[in-house]
């Protein structure tokens, strides 16, 4: 069952509007089901703008701040858009005594993307983390599921053109 009132959004395009219902029509009547739609919404638009969650609140039959209360508590959800490639710097102390603060600034630079940010183009998300558990590597950034070891400066655009 289709929701009558779908907001308008650039990013949310028709197919994703129907995918989206059948996510909310598979779950609506699933006690606690929230996080699943969210994860699930989110894995179709990107990322969790308000009108979806407002879409999401009506669909499931739950208040829009408790729906915005579980999407903010967690940090797998964003309210903000990602890149489709998502680089996660380790600034551990390993890495940091390395050298990865400055691949970070080259990263920075080049792609015009601060940390925490997303390029204009969403091609990439920038984060920093505290540990990627991989100290052996130093320094470390992962692409996604990723991970590439003795990272430097002068690599690290090499490694990141192979994203697209």
């Amino acid at each position: 069952m289709a929701l009558s009132i779908k907001p308008e959004h650039p990013d949310i395009a028709e197919e994703m509007w129907i995918e989206l219902d059948k996510i909310i029509a598979d779950n609506r009547d699933t006690k606690g089901a929230v996080i699943t739609v969210l994860r699930m919404s989110q894995d179709v638009v990107g990322y969790l703008p308000l009108e979806l969650i407002d879409y999401i609140s009506h669909g499931i039959n739950l208040p829009r701040s408790d729906v915005y209360g579980v999407a903010s508590f967690y940090s797998l959800f964003s309210f903000v858009p990602k890149g489709r490639h998502i680089i996660k710097i380790c600034m551990g102390t390993a890495c940091y005594v390395k050298g990865i603060k400055e691949v970070m600034d080259r990263i920075k630079y080049t792609f015009d993307v601060e940390e925490g940010g997303t390029s204009e183009d969403r091609r990439f998300s920038l984060e920093s983390v505290r540990c990627v558990g991989a100290c052996g590597l130093a320094p470390v950034m992962m692409i996604g599921h990723d991970t590439h070891g003795d990272i430097t400066s002068d690599k690290v655009i090499g490694v990141l053109e192979q994203y697209e």
